[in-house]
């Protein structure tokens, strides 16, 4: 969510009282209840047309009695703790206006990541490792921002290669960050880290960082970096990428290959890459696509990955920006 989204969802909030912001709050993540928390308390004065305007959008009434103006600190302290009861709503709110403490792995979610990261910073590398593969990947992705570039490329190698965590370990490591798992000898392997949770990481880091990260990977085990390359960017992804992005993948990928890939892909895909073409293009790959019979699965596969290689190879490149996280704005 943007900032402007933020303000517009605290100011919503802001407006239905307590008793439904509450509501609101039960059905939300610790990810976007901090962030929304923390835009509520950050919310000092607001005009009566911008408020209007954000009720219009929701189809709420403007004359409805609105809390804005009254002390939204105390205001988002009820809120919260209706939500979230006396112990997760403390924590939050500590974090929120005081700057307080909290604890547990569980407890890490609820904080800022700068928090989380002064927190765990003096740790072992692999302990680091364990404890970030419990965090979402956007605060995980976050949390590595705030290392040392040494650091950061160990953490998410040891991700990648962690193949699990056995409850004994998650038992130490709850003497430090309080209890994770009740202690239960019969539990299995919590299937936690690998491959993927360190693509999905990597997916919510600048390009510089990503490169820097994925190097060092590259530098320990060449397969392993193939690996979490294959499982950070696949072919719906390409959605993602800007009209001219798009663009420059059109002139490179010969036209059979194109039409292969695509009957493999999302209804939205195909949109996005006909609204980059002529009309006269675009018709013309509307008709093959209908003309073309079943294709196997491991023949769109194939034509698929071949199309992503040269989308890596435009990304290396620096033509196009992947999901766009390019590090470089416009000016």
């Amino acid at each position: 969510m943007d900032n402007e989204g933020l303000e517009r969802s605290a100011i919503l909030l802001l407006s239905l009282g307590e008793e439904g912001a509450s509501e609101v709050f039960k059905h939300l993540g610790p990810r976007e209840v901090q962030k929304l928390g923390s835009a509520m308390s950050n919310l000092k004065t607001v005009t009566r047309e911008k408020v209007n305007e954000v009720l219009s959008a929701f189809r709420l009434r403007a004359e409805e009695k609105s809390p804005l103006g009254l002390n939204s600190n105390e205001y988002l302290r009820t809120v919260l703790t209706n939500a979230l009861g006396d112990d997760k709503a403390g924590n939050l709110i500590d974090r929120i206006m005081v700057g307080g403490d909290t604890s547990g792995i569980e407890g890490l979610k609820w904080m800022d990541s700068a928090a989380v990261a002064e927190l765990i910073l003096n740790e072992h590398p692999q302990i680091i490792a364990t404890i970030i593969v419990h965090l979402d990947r956007d605060q995980a992705s976050e949390v590595l921002k705030h290392f040392g570039e040494r650091l950061r490329n160990d953490v998410v190698l040891r991700i990648a290669t962690l193949d699990g965590i056995q409850p004994s370990a998650l038992r130490e490591l709850n003497d430090v960050l309080t209890k994770l798992l009740s202690g239960n000898n019969n539990l299995k392997k919590s299937q936690m880290g690998g491959v993927r949770t360190a693509a999905e990481i990597l997916n919510f880091m600048s390009t510089t960082i990503e490169g820097s990260v994925m190097q060092s990977v590259k530098e320990y085990d060449a397969e392993l970096a193939q690996k979490i390359l294959d499982e950070m960017f696949v072919f719906q992804n390409i959605v993602d990428i800007d009209d001219r992005g798009i663009q420059l993948l059109m002139r490179e990928v010969q036209s059979e290959s194109l039409i292969i890939a695509l009957k493999g892909a999302s209804q939205e895909l195909r949109e996005k890459i006909l609204s980059n073409m002529s009309q006269r293009a675009a018709e013309i790959l509307r008709d093959d696509l209908e003309a073309k019979g079943p294709v196997r699965l491991s023949e769109v596969e194939a034509q698929q990955k071949e199309i992503l290689k040269i989308v890596r190879r435009l990304s290396d490149e620096g033509q196009i920006a992947l999901g766009g996280k390019s590090d470089d704005a416009y000016v």
